[in-house]
C-alpha cells in the first residue's frame, strides 16, 4: 500500500525524504527541531533499517500523531502524487541525494517546495555529471534549495547548474550518543587497568587479512591492547569470530561478555579482541579506545562514517579510499585528527603513531563542525512561511 503511495491523511508540513540507515540516523537531530517547532513531519524510506530508525528516535510523536513513517513510493509518478495528495507537505528535505526522477516531477506536480540536505557530489563522479548537466541539465538544478556539507561541495553543486545553494555543513555531527554508551564504554577502559584500547569499527568483507596482520604486529609489541573489532553487518559476526580464533587469537564476544545494560558478565583478562556483535552500540565501542580505525578505507566502495568517534574526541585510522567521506575526512586530516595509512602494511606502525601522540584536537574539531541542524531548519522555515498557512 504504502510502496504505490496510499495511506492514511497526513496533512505533514515537512517531509524527509531519507532512504536507509545513514540517511535517517542523520536526519534525526534535524526531524527532532521541526517537531520542536510543532511542525508535523512524515518521513519516508527505503529500507526497513531506515524506517526502523525513525521509529526508535520518535515513537512519542508517532503515537501522538505529530509524525508519521512511511515506506518510500516506487519512483513512478502516479504513486507519488498519490503520496502527495495524502500528505501534502509543504517543504521535503532529500537527506543526502536520492533525488529521483519521478519525485522530483511529481513534487513540483504537486507544490512541494523541494531541497537537499547533508548533500555532497564525490570527486569521484564530479566530473561524469558535470558533462551529463553540460548536455542534458543535472536533477540538483531542480531542487528550489541545496543545503551541502561544505564549500567545496556547494560550488560543485553550482557547477552541476544549481542557483540556490548554501554549505550548511552535516548534520550528522549534532547526534547525540544513544544514553547510557558511552559511560559503559568508559568503564571498560577503567576495567582494563591503563591497557591500552584499538578499536576496528564497521569492518567490512575484504579488509579483514589486513587487519588481521595489524592485530597480530600489535600484539607483538610490548603493550599488547585489548582490539575491539566490530563487524559492519550482522552476518559477519560469526565468521569473524570463528576467524580469529581460526587465527590462535582469544577472542571474547560482546554478546556473551556483556548483558542487555552493557554491564560485564565475563572477563577480559587474557582477552586478546572482543568482537562486537551488537548493532547500535557503537559508541560503547569507541569510548575506551585510544585510536579508532574505520573500515572500508582499504576497499573501493571507501571508509565509512567517521564523525562518531571524533564525536569522543578519538583520533582516527582510515585506508587511502575516502571519496564517500570526502567531507569531512579533507577537513579532519587538514585538522590533524584523521590520518590515511596508505598501505596496508604500513597499519599498525599507523595505529602505535596515532595512540604514542594523543589527539586533543578531536573534540575541538567535532564541536566547530557542529550546528548544521539549526541552520537547515533555520533555512526551511522562510520556505514554510511562503508557502502560507494549510
Amino acid at each position: 500500500e504504502e510502496r504505490r503511495g496510499e495511506g492514511e491523511t497526513f496533512a505533514a508540513d515537512v517531509w524527509v525524504h531519507a532512504v536507509s540507515l545513514g540517511e535517517m540516523t542523520s536526519a534525526v537531530p534535524l526531524v527532532r527541531l521541526c517537531l520542536s517547532a510543532g511542525m508535523r513531519v512524515v518521513t519516508t524510506h527505503a529500507t526497513p533499517a531506515g524506517r526502523a530508525v525513525a521509529e526508535k528516535a520518535f515513537p512519542r510523536a508517532i503515537a501522538d500523531g505529530q509524525l508519521a513513517v512511511r515506506y518510500a513510493p516506487i519512483d513512478r509518478g502516479p504513486y507519488w502524487r498519490a503520496f502527495f495528495r495524502t500528505t501534502r507537505p509543504r517543504v521535503g528535505l532529500v537527506m543526502e541525494m536520492e533525488f529521483w526522477p519521478a519525485m522530483i516531477e511529481a513534487a513540483r506536480h504537486c507544490g512541494v517546495v523541494l531541497c537537499l540536505a547533508n548533500s555532497q557530489v564525490p570527486s569521484t563522479s564530479f566530473r561524469r555529471a558535470r558533462r551529463t548537466a553540460r548536455l542534458f541539465g543535472h536533477p540538483v538544478a531542480r531542487a528550489a534549495a541545496i543545503f551541502a556539507k561544505s564549500d567545496r561541495m556547494a560550488e560543485r553543486f553550482r557547477k552541476l547548474g544549481a542557483e540556490r545553494v548554501e554549505a550548511l555543513g552535516e548534520t550528522r555531527f549534532d547526534m547525540a550518543p544513544p544514553k547510557g554508551q558511552v559511560p559503559a564504554g568508559t568503564a571498560l577502559k577503567a576495567a582494563l587497568s591503563g591497557r591500552p584500547v584499538v578499536t576496528f569499527a564497521s569492518v567490512v568483507a575484504g579488509e579483514e587479512e589486513i587487519y588481521l596482520n595489524a592485530v597480530r604486529e600489535l600484539l607483538n609489541g610490548e603493550r599488547m591492547p585489548l582490539v575491539i573489532w566490530v563487524p559492519r553487518a550482522p552476518e559477519l559476526f560469526d565468521p569473524t569470530a570463528t576467524m580469529l580464533r581460526a587465527a590462535g587469537l582469544n577472542v571474547a564476544r560482546r554478546s556473551e561478555t556483556f548483558d542487555d545494560a552493557l554491564d560485564p558478565v565475563g572477563a577480559l583478562e587474557g582477552v586478546d579482541v572482543l568482537v562486537g556483535d551488537s548493532m547500535g552500540e557503537m559508541f560503547f565501542y569507541l569510548a575506551p579506545a585510544d585510536a579508532v580505525v574505520v573500515g572500508g578505507g582499504f576497499l573501493e566502495s571507501s571508509a565509512h562514517n567517521i564523525i562518531e568517534p571524533l564525536a569522543l574526541g578519538k583520533p582516527v585510522i582510515t585506508g587511502p579510499s575516502i571519496w564517500s567521506i570526502e567531507f569531512p575526512a579533507v577537513e579532519a586530516q587538514a585538522a590533524g585528527v584523521h590520518a590515511i595509512c596508505t598501505e596496508p602494511w604500513q597499519l599498525a606502525a599507523t595505529i602505535r603513531d596515532v595512540m604514542v601522540r594523543g589527539n586533543d584536537a578531536a573534540t575541538a574539531f567535532h564541536a566547530d563542525n557542529a550546528g548544521a541542524s539549526a541552520r537547515i531548519f533555520d533555512a526551511i522555515r522562510p520556505l514554510l512561511d511562503a508557502k502560507g498557512e494549510k
